[in-house]
């Protein structure tokens, strides 16, 4: 799942308070159920057959997206549909369900916003429709929106207006994909039906949104639409000429240029299908599996239920991205468990909302966000995986050392173990093995699939399908020979933790898709839509057979079917509750990024980008530090009432260009990648951060604590995912860019290390409570492990500053690889003066002439003025930014500076000290502040 599925601050709200007025502490099984379906999949499924229909509707828009996935329509040459196509029927299924699964809220906010909009957008679109069209239909489409809102919304049926906005939604959709070919022909000049069909499109659509996700998305969608239409009358720095209803019409809904731009692309090409296979995964047991997994392995540790909270929230963050239902599934079982250890209800609540919330930065999914990365930046799916994977883990092993660091505050005990554990040795071997073995197995079946596609040729895929299905009924059998995990109940008394070996035995074959996935997407390189379909596919093998397969291996499945018949029935009815529950989560997601192409288009249309980074230079002053900190202060706000994803397209949108383009003003190269994942870090904080935090409501809601300190107690465990970005934006090895396998080791251990130190020092306890001064040496520590060229580039100065002159003679000076730092003087893309600094690679060649040349530049020198005279096309000069015209003020060249790392030699040296300082107040009388109580265990 996805966090684009949200459910509403005021609703969350509600529910807090009614929890907590009526005494009962915490919600009732029944009630977190309702919690999730008004936040995931909607809240109203009337009974009888329109409550079949809505489920008939989920479940044909997963065959829908299945089919177009598979590569069935092109074997067949049948059914084959175009992209923007796809995209049309995407909407159509999205804007369907929108209105018949999610009932609008009754608040008198929501009632006011909801009248609001289409009477503003009305009017506007009056004001700027051409002569010839009839402005009736305007006022009329207008009219019937705001009359089907004031009618009113029930949540145990569907009334006829609401049917009527659910088939108006499927029309206007449907009308791109019937008339796709009239509307290629005549993108720039629609005609007045597709006008009328535009309006009535962009008024449902934010109806939908304000019904699904809330208030914020529409009201942000809407304001660029203002913008889009009153130009000539905003402030002179923002200032446009304004666009007619034609040109907004013909951008937003005739081309893809806006609401069916790349957001609702991805959203159609690849996110339905890893969101569906998530929904199938978990279908299958294998979310209780990673719970159960994780508290046999941790729970005995000192606050053993919050570190295997962190630990299976961020397993099954491997295939969920939805921050309340992390909260809420993982939650009921690890709340109550915590509580008993000995953490309060609002610090449970926290552990549980950092660790769920940080799912959406785990590869593979990372909440949809690292397929619209693949498209925004323009790289592959693999490298926005590699980039990510080191922050996303670092961040997850600090949030386990900061349990540690609680369970040691408050002097708690692990849940008591139902065996005897083996000498630490003997366990240290087995680890090894099992390591050894895993190694060795990958390597085996690496090279076994290297033989297999040459030697049986195009039989090959029906060879790996027949070795898959055997190391699949082998991991079955060996779970049959264990006994069938079930689901706990976290309220009653805990006696003994469950067995590591067996459990982990219990559930091997749900690692199999998962294994197929990443195969796909890391080894065979598969496109990400493709990948997700053939992981999707076998899952649904896995849950048709594995039901009868334990019937016959064990005499009974999970649930305790007897008969293979009865099996392969349930086994069926878990595929299409699996098939339903997907699509039903992917409503917010198709309606968000749908909507979200609204504001993309506003940007591309009006060019507000450009006005953007000066109104963001003019506020920083030019310093890059501020203007991170305001993108940073940006993605939260919106991030308080946007979806993830759609806060993600709107931040990387307007600000991803600039704190680009402006770090080449100020000297910094930033990757564009490294942007886009500061943009998006910020924008999953905002989940966390009160007064919103929606999944800090939903852990309220389990824990029974206060959903505002609940909220403030995870934004202090979070301070590690929010310090990352700023460090990824300076040290871009952290990202692992032009970084090889040894070095990337290194990075990870060493950042690990500076990670856990920040901890300890926010937390104020490293090995005993920390003294304020030990704070500060410990967050200089964590500093310059993380940036090691900081201070010791003030001794040992990476780069030499050479006049432009001289840059022939730096390009010969360098050794090649190495990146020359360009001063450049030139015009920006609309004309005004502007320096910045182009990073050149130097090229091979014996002299500096030869590397000029390979470069792809021409010079001409006057006196003291060095100007690019022409720029090769596609030349490494011109992929650095190069242009004619331009002069170069000053070339940075590489020196020969010892290795910055040399500078953690006497950062551990102090970190000696600080462990020295505390080693001494510990011992028989240092103790937790509360140990009077005794030590606090199951």
């Amino acid at each position: 799942m996805s966090d684009d599925d949200r459910t509403k601050e005021r609703q969350q709200q509600a529910a807090a308070v009614e929890m907590q007025a009526s005494g009962r502490g915490e919600l009732s099984q029944a009630e977190l159920d309702e919690l999730v379906a008004s936040s995931d999949t909607g809240a109203r499924t009337p009974p009888g057959a329109v409550g079949k229909l809505i489920l008939g509707v989920a479940l044909c828009w997963s065959l829908f997206q299945l089919w177009i996935a598979s590569p069935l329509p092109f074997m067949l040459n049948f059914g084959i549909i175009s992209a923007t196509d796809a995209r049309a029927v995407h909407l159509a299924f999205a804007l369907f369900l929108a209105f018949m699964a999610y009932p609008a809220e009754k608040s008198p906010f929501q009632l006011v916003l909801g009248v609001g909009v289409p009477v503003l957008l009305s009017g506007l679109f009056i004001y700027a429709a051409p002569g010839s069209m009839p402005i009736w239909w305007i006022a009329l489409a207008g009219a019937g929106v705001i009359a089907a809102i004031l009618l009113g919304s029930p949540k145990s049926r569907v009334p006829p207006w609401e049917w009527a906005l659910a088939l108006m939604g499927v029309a206007v959709t449907m009308y791109v994909f019937v008339f796709s070919d009239e509307l290629g022909s005549r993108v720039g000049a629609p005609i007045t039906r597709d006008l009328i069909v535009a309006v009535i499109g962009i008024l449902l659509l934010l109806e939908a949104t304000r019904r699904s996700l809330g208030p914020a998305l529409m009201i942000v969608a809407t304001v660029f639409l203002v913008y889009a239409f009153l130009g000539p009358y905003m402030p002179s720095i923002i200032a446009h000429g304004g666009n007619s209803l034609t040109e907004v019409a013909n951008h937003q809904w005739v081309t893809t240029e806006g609401v069916f731009g790349i957001a609702l692309g991805v959203s159609t090409s690849f996110v339905f299908l890893f969101v569906l296979f998530g929904a199938l995964l978990d279908k299958a047991g294998a979310g209780n599996y990673f719970i159960q997994v994780a508290f046999s392995l941790m729970g005995h540790l000192r606050g053993g239920p919050a570190k295997a909270a962190v630990v299976s929230s961020a397993m099954t963050g491997l295939i969920s991205g939805s921050s309340i239902a992390n909260v809420v599934t993982t939650g009921t079982f690890t709340i109550p468990l915590m509580k008993k250890v000995g953490f309060s209800s609002e610090k449970a609540g926290a552990v549980e909302v950092a660790s769920s919330v940080n799912g959406q930065i785990m590869p593979p999914v990372m909440g949809a966000a690292a397929f619209l990365m693949v498209e925004y930046v323009g790289i592959p799916y693999f490298d926005v995986v590699k980039h990510a994977f080191l922050p996303a883990t670092i961040s997850y092993i600090a949030l386990v050392y900061i349990v540690h660091l609680e369970a040691m505050k408050a002097g708690m005990e692990g849940l008591p173990r139902s065996y005897t554990p083996p000498p630490m040795l003997q366990r240290l071997l087995s680890a090894a093995f099992i390591i050894a073995g895993v190694c060795a197995l990958s390597l085996i079946v690496y090279y076994t699939m290297g033989w297999i596609r040459p030697a049986f040729g195009s039989s090959a895929p029906y060879v790996v399908f027949a070795l898959l299905g055997a190391a699949y009924v082998g991991l079955l059998w060996v779970a049959s020979r264990e006994e069938p995990l079930q689901i706990d109940d976290p309220n009653a008394p805990v006696t003994a933790l469950p067995l590591p070996g067996p459990t982990v035995r219990s559930g091997l074959h749900f690692i199999l898709p998962v294994v197929v996935l990443v195969w796909a997407l890391m080894v065979d390189r598969l496109s990400p839509g493709l990948s997700a379909f053939w992981a999707t596919a076998y899952m649904i093998f896995i849950l048709l057979t594995q039901r009868p397969l334990m019937v016959l291996l064990r005499g009974m499945d999970r649930t305790g079917n007897r008969t293979t018949g009865r099996a392969l029935r349930s086994g069926a009815d878990d595929l299409v509750d699996g098939l339903i529950s997907g699509a039903r989560n992917m409503i917010g997601i198709g309606i968000a990024t749908a909507t979200a192409g609204i504001i993309v288009g506003a940007v591309s249309q009006t060019g507000v980008g450009s006005a953007l980074a000066d109104v963001v230079e003019v506020l920083s002053g030019g310093n890059l530090l501020a203007i991170l900190g305001l993108t940073a202060v940006l993605s939260l706000i919106l991030g308080m009432g946007l979806p993830t994803t759609a806060n993600y397209i709107v931040v990387s949108a307007l600000l991803a260009p600039v704190i680009v383009t402006l770090g080449q003003q100020n000297g910094l190269i930033v990757p564009l990648i490294a942007v886009h994942l500061f943009v998006f870090y910020f924008g999953i904080m905002a989940d966390v951060t009160p007064p919103v935090g929606l999944a800090s409501f939903a852990a309220a809601a389990v824990s029974g604590g206060d959903p505002i300190k609940t909220g403030v107690v995870a934004f202090g465990y979070s301070l590690r995912t929010a310090a990352l970005p700023f460090l990824f934006i300076f040290n871009t090895d952290l990202l692992l860019i032009d970084v090889g396998w040894l070095q990337g080791i290194f990075v990870f251990i060493t950042a690990t290390v500076a990670m856990l130190l920040f901890a300890a020092a926010t937390q104020g306890w490293f090995l005993v409570r920390n003294r304020f001064y030990e704070t500060i040496l410990l967050l200089l520590i964590a500093f310059t492990i993380f940036r090691p060229g900081f201070f010791w580039g003030y001794a040992f100065p990476a780069f030499e500053e050479r006049p432009g002159t001289e840059f022939v003679q730096a390009l010969e000076g360098s050794e090649v690889g190495d990146g020359l730092r360009l001063r450049i003087a030139g015009l920006n893309d609309i004309g005004n003066p502007v320096e910045f600094t182009a990073l050149l690679p130097v090229p091979p060649g014996e002299t500096g002439e030869e590397r000029l040349a390979a470069s792809g530049i021409e010079l001409i020198t006057d006196g003291d003025r060095v100007m690019i005279d022409n720029v090769a096309f596609d030349s490494p000069a011109q992929a650095a930014g190069l242009d004619w015209d331009q002069t170069i003020l000053a070339v940075n060249a590489p020196t020969a500076a010892p290795s910055r790392y040399w500078i953690y030699i006497p950062a551990f040296l102090l970190l000696a000290v600080v462990v020295w300082l505390q080693r001494r107040r510990e011992g028989p009388g240092q103790a937790p502040a509360d140990t009077r109580k005794g030590p606090r265990h199951a």
